[in-house]
């Protein structure tokens, strides 16, 4: 969504268990769901924990299904999402898409905007799991370092790009809000 700013801080927020519960997925999670790598170029040096996502083909119908992720970490990722959305946000929206998303060391996700339409209408909350001093998050040219610990909106529909040099894989939880007015507004169309 475009917020009219890059980057929103959102604030603190404790992380820890579910920090604790997606550290602990065994390998296979991060590549049981290869969609996000497959559809999109840019997330070809990811890897991900699908929690839920919304049908692209059925746009605008929003329909949003529990992935393979939900039963790994939905438990411990709701209430962070709803503390993130009761003190951000209006109530009454939609969760679209949530995921734990891993870039690679030594990778990067390519400049891009967001591009299909429900992107223009979500608010795109970023929780950093892990990261080290040589991931850099660029939006629209200038330069973030995220925090673990705190919560981010971005503005996804500025040009935006990540770069892990470190040695270690950079890991944060990311889900996309839609806010009620738009979701009816949806309905209306």
């Amino acid at each position: 969504m475009n917020i009219a700013t890059p980057l929103r801080e959102l604030g603190p927020i404790d992380t820890t268990v579910l920090r604790e519960t997606i550290l602990a997925q065994d390998e296979i999670a991060w590549k049981e769901d290869k969609y996000r790598q497959e559809e999109f170029e840019v997330h070809h040096a990811t890897e991900s924990i699908v929690v839920l996502f919304v049908d692209l083909e059925s746009w605008p119908n929003i329909v949003v299904t529990r992935e393979p992720g939900w039963a790994r970490i939905a438990d411990v990722a709701l209430p962070i999402m709803n503390e993130i959305i009761e003190k951000s946000y209006p109530p009454g929206g939609t969760v679209i898409r949530a995921m734990a998303a891993k870039l690679l060391s030594g990778s990067i996700i390519n400049p891009h905007t967001d591009k299909h339409p429900s992107f223009h209408i979500g608010h795109r909350i970023h929780i950093p799991i892990t990261t080290n001093p040589r991931v850099r998050f660029m939006i629209d040219g200038r330069p973030y370092q995220f925090k673990v610990g705190e919560a981010y909106e971005i503005n996804n529909q500025m040009m935006h790009s990540v770069m892990n040099k470190g040695k270690e894989d950079r890991i944060t939880f990311i889900f996309d809000y839609v806010p009620k007015e738009k979701v009816e507004a949806l309905n209306v169309a």
